[in-house]
């Protein structure tokens, strides 16, 4: 059965939605540039709320290490954007955290890098490549062609980003076999505005 993570929230009541929608796991992110930023006590107040069967997951691009402790006592994985294998295998040994490994798609060759994170991810995400020079590695609202992914060797657990809503995520899923998929934009009124009845039309889609 395929599951969802809802990312980027960042009030109560599109926390709950994504809850009682049945995610499996939320994303808050921390990383200032983002629309979706959040401080470290407003994550925490979330996080708090959360039940034991939803994972927490915390979303950073290259984080240093005062950034990471932070945020780690009230996360269960770490989605880290734009850091290399050495550094999440660093960063997995000094936390003890789960750790995903997100990985830019727009080519095959592209797909090829995931195996670099072998023995240091638990989870790799694909997520569609931004434009050279966007502000944002991610939460754009961009899909990368999912034939790539037809006959590719997944080396690790791995999860379906980029471009998705409640209209095409069943597509994806069937096309690709994704068993977590990952939306934030395709959720959202307005950049970094969460919208309650696109957080539950969405997980009715991935369980439709």
């Amino acid at each position: 059965m395929t599951t969802a993570k809802i990312c980027g929230l960042s009030t109560t009541a599109t926390l709950d939605a994504a809850i009682q929608g049945g995610a499996s796991h939320v994303g808050f992110v921390f990383f200032p540039p983002s629309p979706r930023n959040l401080s470290f006590k407003k994550a925490a107040e979330l996080a708090a709320r959360v039940p034991g069967r939803v994972g927490r997951v915390g979303v950073f691009v290259d984080p240093d290490d005062e950034t990471l402790e932070r945020a780690a006592p009230y996360l269960d994985a770490l989605q880290l954007h734009k850091t290399s294998p050495e550094r999440a295998h660093a960063i997995r040994q000094r936390l003890n955290h789960e750790i995903w490994a997100a990985v830019a798609i727009r080519t095959r060759a592209d797909l090829d890098a995931a195996a670099r994170y072998q023995g240091v991810a638990d989870r790799v995400l694909y997520d569609a490549k931004t434009p050279e020079g966007a502000a944002l590695p991610g939460g754009m609202g961009l899909r990368f062609d999912w034939n790539l992914l037809d006959g590719f060797r997944h080396r690790l657990p791995w999860a379906l980003s980029g471009g998705l809503d409640a209209t095409n995520v069943a597509e994806a899923i069937r096309r690709t076999g994704a068993d977590l998929v990952d939306v934030s934009s395709g959720v959202e009124s307005a950049p970094g505005i969460k919208d309650t009845a696109r957080i539950t039309a969405f997980l009715a889609a991935v369980r439709g």
